[in-house]
């Protein structure tokens, strides 16, 4: 199923304006996240070698990882952002109308990605990588479409519109969603998208107490993972 591509003029006609109530740039930290995990997802896989089931455990656990962060990344805003606007900023009725349908074709391709993972962590052949594989595909060409769009029509939305708190417990909604055991590889993951390494993510949502666990002891247990994930190439 193709990607529903933004309108040619990517219309921003209509959008309310007024003072900033919040902010909410944390979302372009988080889509980071996802465009460099899923955007790596194909190479992770096609590094496995055939019927190799012990990295590909490692590498579908990732994948697996991903997923769980997608869904509830899309859940929070489906349950707690898009009623919100359309309240507030009747104009970006057509935005969230296209932010639904592609949430909507997100979740065909997570779904299928959900299903595929299972057979191919168990044995590691590539006849079980190849649904893996085209799902991976499906997520990633339709985040190209889907993650842009949401930063330019809706974030700027979101910042004359939302609370502080709204946009906490968005936040919140995805981090409670870490799978148990998952934490340090996410952090790492988030921190590693980021521009400068995630220098300044740090500074601003870690206190310095868990900035330095982060650098004793989740850094090394997250080095660990990548060269697992990475395996022999």
């Amino acid at each position: 199923m193709p990607a529903t591509a933004l309108p040619a003029s990517g219309d921003s006609s209509g959008r309310p304006s007024g003072p900033k109530t919040c902010d909410a740039s944390g979302m372009a930290e988080i889509h980071r996240f996802f465009r460099a995990g899923f955007g790596e997802g194909r190479a992770l896989v096609e590094g496995v070698t055939e019927a190799d089931f012990a990295h590909a455990d490692v590498v579908g656990d990732h994948l697996s990882m991903l997923s769980v962060g997608l869904h509830a990344h899309h859940e929070g805003e489906d349950a707690m952002l898009w009623g919100e606007l359309e309240q507030r900023a009747p104009s970006c009725a057509v935005h969230v109308a296209r932010m639904k349908e592609q949430h909507a074709l997100m979740l065909v391709h997570l779904n299928a990605l959900d299903a595929a993972v299972p057979a191919w962590r168990a044995s590691g052949r590539s006849t079980d990588a190849a649904g893996v594989l085209a799902a991976l595909d499906g997520i990633t060409a339709a985040l190209a479409v889907h993650l842009p769009d949401e930063e330019t029509n809706i974030v700027p939305v979101m910042e004359v519109t939302l609370t502080p708190k709204e946009v906490d417990a968005l936040a919140d909604h995805g981090r409670k969603a870490t799978p148990k055991g998952k934490t340090f590889e996410q952090l790492g993951a988030i921190l590693a998208a980021q521009p400068d390494g995630g220098a300044e993510w740090q500074r601003t949502h870690l206190p310095a107490p868990v900035r330095l666990f982060w650098r004793l002891v989740g850094k090394p247990r997250y080095e660990a993972n990548r060269a697992a994930l990475i395996g022999r190439r």
